[in-house]
């Protein structure tokens, strides 16, 4: 991996939470078009892949991590989350405008997923399109997000197996994103937090090269850190067909004594 084409960032609030991120292009395309964010001073992560058409789609995923982290450090979840949404909701409305704009308009936007928890134990999961979000608890990984994508729909009609699924030709294909209807919204979901949960928040170049099960062997032996370096090193070694990016958050002691 040239050094030039990895972009890592930690960051951490002492004591009760301690993050990870990198994103990599990837070793067939030429640009990465992922982005992505860690605001540990509010509890926030977030991972965006932007899809190109006739627009640059890094600029759509970094309209959406330059949006979240103007977002301020006062004020409490239930108001945070209404910022989020008006946040993501300015972002679509700029990104639909924009395509709008133009003579030959193409798909371009951004799958997005957010990760916010508070103090008190109270997570929230917003998400567009089929960038996941995972929790990692007791030894047992599970997907919280549910992709927005055209073979996600072929396994829930029952007209392919999961197992079809992870090679289909149209897995590329998402139903969900930023920027691609004028009354886009995320989709979102509370769970509650607890002492010891960690989260993977990825792109779909992750989990088109490495499995779950993979997954969750990683992150049950490693720092947030070595986990991120480990999936993308991975991902990389078997063909690294799409960008690549991956956050680690790990809950340590939630003020609030959690649930």
């Amino acid at each position: 991996m040239s050094g030039d084409e990895i972009k890592v960032d930690r960051a951490n609030r002492p004591g009760v939470w301690v993050s990870a991120g990198v994103t990599h292009r990837g070793n067939v395309r030429r640009l990465n078009e992922d982005a992505f964010i860690l605001r540990p001073d509010i509890g926030l992560w977030c991972v965006a892949d932007g899809m190109g058409g006739h627009s640059a789609g890094d600029v759509a995923s970094r309209m959406i991590v330059e949006a979240l982290n103007e977002l301020p450090a006062a004020g409490g979840f239930a108001q945070r989350l209404d910022q989020i949404d008006d946040a993501m909701e300015l972002v679509n409305r700029e990104l639909v405008a924009a395509e709008d704009g133009k003579d030959k308009p193409g798909l371009s936007g951004s799958t997005v997923a957010i990760l916010t928890v508070d103090d008190s134990g109270l997570g929230a999961l917003l998400w567009a399109g089929d960038s996941r979000i995972y929790r990692y608890r007791r030894e047992a990984l599970e997907q919280l997000s549910t992709d927005h994508s055209q073979v996600e729909e072929y396994v829930r009609e029952g007209l392919i197996s999961r197992q079809e699924a992870a090679n289909h030709p149209e897995s590329n294909v998402v139903t969900r994103a930023l920027g691609s209807h004028p009354d886009e919204v995320l989709e979102a979901d509370l769970y509650q937090i607890d002492d010891g949960d960690r989260f993977l928040l990825c792109s779909d170049g992750l989990v088109r090269h490495v499995g779950d099960d993979e997954i969750g062997r990683v992150l049950a032996g490693t720092t947030a850190e070595q986990a991120c370096a480990r999936l993308l090193e991975m991902t990389l070694a078997r063909g690294g067909s799409d960008n690549t990016t991956i956050i680690v958050v790990d809950i340590l002691t939630l003020p609030g004594g959690g649930p």
